[in-house]
């Protein structure tokens, strides 16, 4: 199964899509993986005749780590490899087509559907898609992927849930318990983690495979009950685990066996805990995702959980195999299976807890998304991308939260508006569209959030090509702003049209209103990023009306603020505007050196746009050093980039001019053949391929770290729980 242009051919775009980026990749294993010889090779048999393959079986049986473990032998069968999908931690059906995208590495700036978008990216792939726990999402989840599955020949699905997708084209296994072999090697395996060390007494061999044997061989029962060996050893087990059996099956006589025997153990487990121990448990449950210590410590504490004993109780749910605990880029971090965390989520609604719980867990990360917010205009810029991503899962289990209680809904415009950053500066626009339209289709009488929410709405659609949804939402914002006296929104609202006025071409206008808005903004004290873009949207502006001088100016004054304040995704696009000046001025070396800094930052940010322009502007430039091929492979590799940008160039002969100026020259210079055949070499690299190709290209030059930021005082180091909305619709007052 492989995908060959031939000998010394170029790759054809037809054959399918760029290869895919490192997202969505297979986790690795944390320890050893035992047993499944034979379901793995079922699986691995199945996939070869069928094109959906399901492992169907209850919770707690090894279902994940099973599909993970044949995904991970089958990978080198795949043209593009293996990509991973995680549907437990979604509620929202509308963000299925979403998740599915993310597992693609397939970042969407435009307008277009989710599902449109993907199956656009699907077709011609050869991989294999694992899609864990879509229980819960069964009919989006089984629509979408019957929908890819007619679309990609060379895609096959790996799924793994508690019930079949129920699809013609589907391949069920069923999987049941360990046998008792494998079961007592599990076992022991997850013992000797527990207690390193520790010699084996006479009677341990009978005790385990009694021990398995009333587990059901059930690998999450093993794993909780192996966390208890150090408390109360072997036989201290057994004898606990009559007395739980006999106490709880009789309540649950209609479940099928397995099902009895999980919720028995898990019972079990949450019964030999601590009464602080089952409380933390149950109040973890309202996290979405990962979590860290912090974000524990504020949700769950009270006078009955002291934040100062949160960490001791947290390390024995830990030893007990309750959470979880990894190692992750941006800091340790913990999470709970989902059986395990819906065991506790029904204790918390026993309780009658579980409406606090969840108002204090939204009011975290509405703390946590200010905080993030300010400090976007910080060093610590790529910290606050790499956190918010992890907290995901989280953000949006406390939009939905505030989206279901209509008296909260200015919370949720409130908290989708003060996320731009993340929508517009770290590639979700879509994503970002999705959850603003939902909160302003909501009626409110905070005014604020809601014109923060409409021209953060504005700014999305304008960067997705959309004019006229753009127009609509910064139009009701500016007279909203205008009839509540809300200056700062009233800025947001004219800057943001004055971008539009850019992307489309109209100069003058694009001039008049941004220095409209860069005027307001000075006599409200406003300073941030997107004070900072405006001033370079401007400077972009007067390029386009020939005064090259002025705007070298000012983008040195936004490069001199960006270097104090340590920002740096608005920073790339004041040296994009820098190298167009140099390469202007036949300055070409000076050209390439900020050009590969600006292509370093907006790789880091997943900044599609800056990105795309700044590598046609270096094609520019390697075609003027002489250059013509690799320049012309720059160009092909920008074109996959445009697709999931939206309209190439926002259809500008502005923004289109240092492309259409490379490709005159290239094209005169190699000959029609030789430029098309350059063309498709760029078309089938991947992303971060072409971004290889720009730094690792002779002559490039690495970037000068930022100079340590003096102006602002130093920043808190841990985010802190949210407190009101921001009063002037702008972003959060610091």
């Amino acid at each position: 199964m492989q995908r060959s242009p031939g000998p010394g051919a170029a790759p054809d775009p037809s054959s399918g899509p760029s290869p895919l980026p490192g997202q969505g990749l297979l986790p690795a294993e944390v320890n050893r993986f035992v047993g499944r010889e034979e379901e793995v090779a079922a699986i691995g048999a199945a996939l070869g005749t069928a094109r959906l393959v399901t492992v169907a079986g209850a919770g707690g049986i090894g279902k994940t780590r099973l599909a993970r473990r044949a995904a991970a032998a089958l990978q080198n069968r795949y043209v593009d490899g293996v990509r991973q999908v995680e549907l437990a931690p979604l509620h929202d059906p509308g963000l299925v087509g979403h998740a599915l995208l993310e597992a693609l590495g397939a970042t969407d700036h435009t307008d277009r559907p989710p599902r449109e978008v993907l199956l656009s990216r699907v077709a011609g792939l050869e991989l294999l898609l694992l899609v864990d726990g879509f229980e819960h999402l069964v009919e989006e989840c089984a629509e979408l992927l019957g929908a890819m599955l007619r679309r990609a020949p060379g895609l096959r699905v790996l799924a793994a849930g508690r019930r079949p997708l129920r699809l013609a084209a589907e391949s069920v296994l069923p999987l049941g318990p360990l046998p008792p072999g494998d079961a007592a090697e599990l076992f022991g395996h997850r013992a000797a983690a527990v207690l390193p060390g520790r010699a084996p007494e006479s009677g341990d061999e009978e005790r385990v495979r009694e021990l398995c044997r009333r587990l059901d061989g059930i690998p999450l029962a093993l794993e909780l009950a192996a966390g208890r060996l150090p408390a109360l050893g072997l036989a201290g087990l057994l004898d606990r685990l009559d007395d739980r059996f006999a106490l709880l099956t009789g309540g649950v006589r209609d479940a099928l066996p397995r099902h009895r025997t999980l919720r028995t153990t898990v019972g079990w487990s949450h019964e030999l805990c601590t009464p602080a121990e089952r409380l933390l448990w149950a109040r973890l449950s309202v996290f979405a995702g990962p979590f860290d210590l912090e974000a524990a410590e504020y949700v769950c504490t009270g006078p009955d959980l002291p934040a100062e004993s949160v960490l001791d109780v947290l390390g024995e749910l830990i030893a007990q195999s309750v959470v979880v605990r990894e190692d992750t880029p941006t800091g340790v971090r913990y999470r709970m299976l989902d059986t395990v965390r819906a065991y506790g989520a029904d204790w918390l609604g026993a309780l009658g807890d579980a409406e606090r719980l969840r108002s204090r867990h939204r009011d975290w990360y509405m703390g946590l998304a200010t905080w993030s917010e300010l400090e976007w205009f910080s060093p610590r810029q790529p910290e606050i991308a790499a956190l918010t991503d992890s907290a995901l899962p989280n953000l949006r289990a406390a939009l939905e939260l505030c989206l279901e209680r209509p008296e909260e809904a200015h919370l949720g415009q409130h908290l989708a508006g003060t996320l731009w950053f993340s929508w517009v500066g770290c590639g979700r626009l879509a994503e970002g569209r999705h959850w603003l339209e939902r909160a302003l289709a909501q009626g409110t009488r905070h005014e604020d959030a809601r014109l923060k929410a409409l021209w953060v709405l504005g700014y999305v659609a304008v960067l997705q090509g959309d004019a006229p949804a753009a127009a609509a939402a910064l139009h009701e914002c500016g007279e909203g702003a205008r009839r509540t006296g809300n200056r700062v929104a009233g800025a947001y609202a004219t800057h943001r049209r004055g971008c539009l006025a850019l992307l489309s071409g109209d100069m003058p206008r694009a001039e008049r209103l941004l220095r409209s808005a860069l005027e307001a903004y000075d006599e409200a004290g406003e300073l941030n990023s997107n004070v900072l873009m405006g001033r370079v949207e401007l400077a972009m502006s007067l390029v386009f009306q020939g005064r090259a001088g002025d705007a070298v100016a000012l983008c040195h004054e936004v490069r001199e603020v960006c270097e104090s304040f340590g920002e740096q995704w608005t920073r790339a696009y004041a040296l994009y505007v820098l190298a167009h000046a140099a390469w202007a001025g036949q300055e070409h070396g000076r050209a390439r050196a900020l050009l590969v800094e600006c292509v370093t930052i907006d790789h880091r940010f997943h900044d599609l746009v800056g990105l795309v322009l700044a590598i046609e502007l270096l094609a520019l430039v390697t075609a003027s050093e002489g250059d013509a091929v690799e320049a012309a492979v720059l160009m092909g590799a920008t074109a996959p980039v445009w697709e999931s940008v939206g309209v190439a160039r926002f259809g500008s002969a502005h923004f289109g001019a240092p492309r259409a100026l490379c490709e005159e020259q290239t094209r005169a210079k190699l000959g029609a053949a030789r430029y098309e055949e350059c063309l498709r070499t760029g078309r089938a690299l991947s992303l971060d391929a072409a971004v290889g190709r720009v730094l690792a290209a002779p002559g490039g030059v690495r970037p000068v770290p930022p100079r340590q930021r003096t102006a602002p005082p130093a920043a808190r180091e841990t985010p802190q729980p949210a407190g009101l909305p921001t009063g002037n619709g702008g972003e959060t007052a610091g």
